[in-house]
C-alpha cells in the first residue's frame, strides 16, 4: 500500500512539473535537458562544429541538446544502461570507469576535445550522504578524464552534490582550471542537493 502510495505521489509531481510538459514539447527524453540548457545558456559551453564528450548520457537528453547544438560536430556519449539512438552521435554502452572504456572513446577522436560534460550520479542508495560521496567521485574522475581530453581552451560541466566531498571537487576544479564556477539550474528541483561544477581553460 506505501509503495503504490509514493508511485500516485510521484505521477502527480510529474503531471505538476513544468519541466517535464515541456520535455514533451521539445521531444526531449528527460526534464534534465534543461538544466544543461540554462548551464550552456549562462556560461556558452556548447556551439556548432566543436567535439564533445558525454558522460553518463543514458537515458540521452543531455546529448539530444549537444547535438542539436553542435551539429557539424563531433559528439561520443556513453554510458553503462543501453539508450535509443540519437542522430549525429556516438554511442557507447560501456562503464566510464574502467580503462578499456576510455581508451574507446579516445579512438574516436584525432586529436584533444572542446567539451567534456557529466550527469552522472550512482545508484542511489537512499543515504543521501553516502550518495554524495559516491557521486563525487565520479566527478572527480570525470573531471581528472577531462585534463587529458580537453584542449587548452576547453570545458568541463558535472553534476555534484552538497557533502563531504563537494570542497574536494571544488579544489580539484581549481587546480586543473582557471575559472571554476558552481552553479544550480532553476530546473534542478529545489529539494535536490545537486549542482553543477562549470570549469574552463585548463592550466
Amino acid at each position: 500500500m506505501k509503495k503504490n502510495r509514493i508511485s500516485k505521489n510521484w505521477i502527480n509531481k510529474q503531471k505538476r512539473d513544468i519541466y517535464v510538459r515541456q520535455s514533451h514539447v521539445d521531444g526531449y527524453r528527460a526534464r534534465s535537458a534543461y538544466k544543461l540548457i540554462e548551464i550552456d545558456e549562462k556560461f556558452k559551453i556548447l556551439k556548432n562544429g566543436i567535439s564533445v564528450i558525454d558522460l553518463g548520457a543514458s537515458p540521452g537528453s543531455w546529448s539530444q541538446y549537444i547535438a542539436r547544438t553542435v551539429k557539424s560536430g563531433r559528439l561520443v556519449s556513453i554510458d553503462i544502461k543501453g539508450m535509443e539512438e540519437i542522430d549525429n552521435t556516438i554511442q557507447i554502452k560501456a562503464d566510464f570507469t574502467e580503462i578499456d572504456s576510455q581508451k574507446k572513446i579516445r579512438g574516436f577522436f584525432k586529436s584533444k576535445v572542446d567539451v567534456v560534460v557529466s550527469d552522472m550520479a550512482v545508484n542511489t542508495t537512499g543515504i543521501k550522504d553516502i550518495d554524495a560521496i559516491y557521486t563525487g567521485e565520479l566527478a572527480m574522475e570525470a573531471m581528472n578524464f577531462s585534463k587529458e581530453m580537453l584542449v587548452k581552451e576547453g570545458r568541463f560541466v558535472s553534476k555534484i552534490f552538497l557533502g563531504s566531498s563537494f570542497n574536494e571537487i571544488v579544489a580539484l576544479g581549481k587546480k586543473l582550471f582557471k575559472e571554476v564556477k558552481v552553479f544550480k539550474p532553476k530546473s534542478s528541483r529545489k529539494e535536490s542537493k545537486e549542482s553543477f561544477i562549470i570549469c574552463k581553460i585548463l592550466r
